[in-house]
């Protein structure tokens, strides 16, 4: 039976190549990011690192006017700082109860003084006016207050700016990323798609089918050539097996032809002749099954002897043949077969397979059982034929169109048989790229055959 494959596997294809496209993009974006975080944190670090440098620089400067000409220097040192409105900077001194002696603003709110040199005093932010600034405050002998501080606006800019660089590179990346991925993806899902192209038509039946032309010196080369020796492989092993049934069953047919021939000269025995006969005509029986069988089944995947054929039409036919056998046994027939469905087949084939399949089901069924053939079209044609008969034995499966496969509750109920009818259905739907399946029923069995529809 044919290997079931997605029906839509374009889409999936498409899916695949969309999700190593995104993949390949998100590890460019992730491992970028990391290295653009890595970044920022060095520049924001040195930003920092400066304006502390700047501001100790201002303590020092305050600190040696200080020790050198006593807090009238400083005082002045300070107003004069202050009356040049530089934006990056502010300087206050305060007297003992926290009046303002020189600068341009209170003290601000959560500053306490530390420290008691001006070397590296302690700093930390504040925000005033919207602007962060880093301050350092210290306690004068007297009890005076000293403030000092840098503006972070600079700072604060050249990160903003240089996120924004970063997010736009990282965009950039990330688009790039996309694009290599999909034109990487598409490569490798081109050559994967090769395979499952002639996995398809292996699967179809076509043993002969090979991927053309050159074959790269990569892996997917020598996945290829692989592919190419395992097929050659099973085509030699399936033509042998084909050779060996067709001649056993050549070989075996002729002799016996010609013993019944001679039965027929035999007098006085017309009993145990009569039951040779019958032996050998199921004998027989066995061998065409097995040949038409072959024939099938090395005509399985090519369209010679194919003929757009209405299904419909076929199976009312058989089915009004087959009707009138299975009110006889009991049985209650109906049919819902939908017109003018069509189908590219050999008429002979398909009417032998439907035979077989309702012959089976009236041979098992007991009076009372239902039989029921439905047909309707679609994307795929479903005939189906089911039976409220006793069904498979639990277990079994699609090793019921194996060859010689017979349940052994048949054996036990005296229903003769060899096991090829269900083999040469397989064969015959594979022969017209058909898909044969078990659908389960509540009681009984359903065979479903799934149709393609006429091309074009």
């Amino acid at each position: 039976m044919r290997a079931e494959r997605p029906a839509d596997e374009r889409p999936l294809k498409a899916r695949a190549t969309l999700r190593l496209a995104a993949l390949m993009a998100v590890s460019v974006a992730l491992l970028s990011l990391l290295a653009m975080g890595l970044q920022y944190r060095l520049v924001a670090t040195r930003l920092a690192e400066a304006q502390r440098i700047l501001l100790e620089s201002d303590l020092r400067g305050l600190g040696a006017l200080y020790e050198q000409r006593r807090i009238i220097a400083l005082r002045q040192a300070i107003e004069d700082r202050t009356a040049g409105h530089s934006p990056d900077e502010i300087f206050l001194l305060t007297d003992r109860e926290g009046g303002i002696l020189a600068g341009a603003m209170a003290w601000p709110e959560g500053v306490e003084p530390r420290g008691a040199g001006f070397g590296a005093l302690p700093a930390q932010e504040i925000v005033r006016d919207g602007t962060r600034w880093l301050v350092a405050a210290r306690e004068l002998p007297g009890g005076f207050g000293l403030l000092a501080g840098r503006s972070l606006a600079s700072a604060d800019a050249t990160l903003a700016a240089l996120r924004r660089g970063m997010l736009g590179l990282l965009a950039a990346l990330m688009i790039a990323g996309a694009g290599v991925g999909w034109l990487a993806a598409r490569q490798v899902m081109g050559r994967i798609g090769r395979l499952n192209a002639l996995a398809d038509r292996v699967a179809a039946g076509d043993l002969e089918a090979r991927l053309p032309g050159p074959r790269s010196p990569d892996e997917f080369g020598l996945l290829e050539a692989h592919m190419h020796q395992m097929l050659d492989r099973i085509g030699n092993l399936n033509r042998a097996t084909h050779r060996l049934s067709d001649t056993i069953a050549h070989e075996m047919r002729t002799p016996l032809n010609r013993m019944m021939a001679k039965l027929g000269r035999i007098e006085g025995q017309e009993e145990t002749t009569a039951a040779l006969r019958d032996e050998m005509r199921q004998a027989i029986r066995v061998f065409d099954a097995l040949l038409d069988i072959s024939r099938a089944e090395a005509d399985q995947g090519s369209g010679g002897g194919l003929v757009p054929l209405d299904l419909s039409d076929l199976a009312c036919g058989i089915w009004e043949l087959y009707e009138p056998m299975a009110e006889d046994g009991g049985l209650l027939p109906s049919a819902g077969i939908a017109p003018g469905v069509m189908v590219l087949g050999d008429r002979t084939l398909i009417a032998q397979m439907l035979a077989n399949i309702l012959d089976n089901a009236i041979k098992y069924c007991a009076p009372g059982d239902s039989l029921t053939l439905s047909l309707t079209p679609g994307a795929k044609h479903l005939l189906t034929i089911s039976d409220t008969g006793p069904g498979l034995p639990p277990g079994m499966g699609e090793e019921v169109f194996e060859r010689f496969t017979r349940a052994g509750r048949d054996r036990a109920r005296g229903i003769k048989g060899h096991g090829l009818g269900l083999a040469l259905v397989r064969a015959i739907a594979l022969r017209h790229g058909a898909r044969l399946s078990l659908p389960s029923v509540e009681k009984g069995l359903a065979i479903a055959i799934e149709w393609p529809p006429l091309p074009g």
